[in-house]
């Protein structure tokens, strides 16, 4: 007998016949002798509709009062896939963030789980019911209900399947796994077999959607394997999990992007101890991300800064930079119009001439690079957004992403 925890995200469960179809998927696989648990999102476009309402109560809704708003949709999701359960003949409970005891921090929308109580779980197992558990919520040691932000259900179901020692946890979504690159942008696209921990934290940080990047730290901290699957078919996914020599073989496993990406340069500063501190401590104080760095040093002792932000606090970083008394108005730029394009995996570690092969491809389309960042196992260069089809479908034809020549496991 296995423990498996399976996920469902919100299109999987969008409408009461699909949360039956998903009832009747898990009923099946408990019925091969395992032991489950179902962690679920809110249905699809419930979570938007409720931050819509908070919006028309308050300008800038309280925290503690959104997030008892935002952890009602998960409610209904559970609690109706239980009734459809018992309605097949199965036997099912519904458990709220706060009933399993999901301890978090208090930091209200995006709180980080902090311990788990796994007693009334497994007392429900143990008689042989399935366990259904709302996923993205949680609770404070005060008993404030909170929110893990957005993705939280992944999170949600890797936090359980760690302290319960799964033997797997499966995310369910609406697409058969992880794929060379967006099949929306190159239809030469090719699912995934098997990716690394490593591999999927860098394609998460850097613009793939599929997976919450927490829940794949915490799944790599506790070794926990993940499949990616889709709701829809009864194909294999993708298997995210530990690295194997083989899988160096394999110089790229993917060409992502991330349009949330913004541009601003401070031109002509003096180049003295502290200049850097004075320029990203206001930023990061205002919660704002900074990605790439570069600064540029010119004659004279002056220097020019470039960096970048999201896109969607672009606004507030240019404010903040405009009145730092460092720069005159003239000497701060910035663009919108950018994206960061990246290659990822793990044999970058042992093989050379991987980003110099990026950086011709990209020349022979005629692409500028703006910025340059790498690590052990990626590349990612910052272009204009004009070029991003372009970059990604020339990358996956140089690197030959479209053939199926993944290592062979262990």
């Amino acid at each position: 007998m296995a423990l498996i925890v399976q996920k469902f995200g919100g299109t999987s469960v969008a409408d009461p016949a699909k949360i039956k179809a998903v009832a009747e998927r898990v009923l099946r696989t408990k019925k091969q002798g395992n032991q489950m648990v179902v962690v679920l999102s809110a249905m699809a476009g419930e979570t938007n509709r409720f931050v819509d309402m908070a919006g028309q109560m308050q300008e800038q809704p309280d925290e503690r009062e959104f997030d008892v708003l935002l952890a009602s949709g998960e409610q209904v999701t559970i609690a109706l896939f239980a009734m459809a359960v018992k309605g097949m003949g199965g036997d099912a409970v519904s458990l709220l963030g706060d009933q399993v005891k999901i301890v978090t921090d208090s930091v209200h929308t995006r709180a980080r789980i902090k311990s788990i109580d796994t007693s009334l779980i497994n007392k429900h197992l143990k008689e042989n019911r399935i366990v259904v558990v709302a996923g993205f919520q949680g609770v404070t040691e005060a008993d404030d209900l909170t929110t893990l932000g957005r993705g939280g259900s992944d999170t949600t179901a890797v936090a359980l399947s760690a302290v319960l020692k799964a033997d797997m946890c499966e995310i369910f979504t609406d697409v058969e796994g992880i794929y060379t690159t967006d099949p929306n942008v190159y239809a030469a696209a090719r699912k995934i077999d098997r990716i690394t921990y490593d591999e999927m934290l860098e394609l998460a940080s850097l613009g793939a959607k599929v997976l919450d990047i927490r829940s794949v730290g915490m799944a790599k901290r506790y070794k926990v394997p993940l499949h990616v699957r889709s709701t829809f078919t009864e194909n294999d996914g993708t298997w995210v999990v530990e690295e194997n020599k083989n899988m160096e073989s394999m110089l790229v496993s993917g060409v992502t992007y991330s349009r949330n990406e913004a541009r601003i340069t401070i031109s002509k500063i003096h180049d003295i101890p502290g200049i850097a501190s004075k320029i990203f401590t206001p930023i990061s104080d205002a919660g704002v991300v900074v990605d790439m760095i570069i600064q540029n040093t010119r004659a004279g002792e002056m220097t020019d800064m470039t960096f970048t932000v999201p896109r969607t606090d672009y606004k507030k970083a240019m404010d903040i930079v405009r009145n730092l008394d460092i720069a005159g108005p003239d000497q701060v730029s910035g663009s919108e119009e950018i994206i960061k394009v990246s290659i990822v995996g793990v044999g970058m570690r042992n093989h050379s001439g991987i980003a110099t092969t990026m950086f011709h491809v990209l020349a022979r389309e005629g692409i500028n690079i703006h910025m340059i960042s790498t690590s052990e196992i990626k590349v990612s260069c910052v272009i204009d957004e004009k070029y991003t089809e372009l970059a990604v479908r020339a990358l996956h034809d140089a690197f030959s992403l479209e053939k199926d020549n993944q290592p062979e496991e262990e």
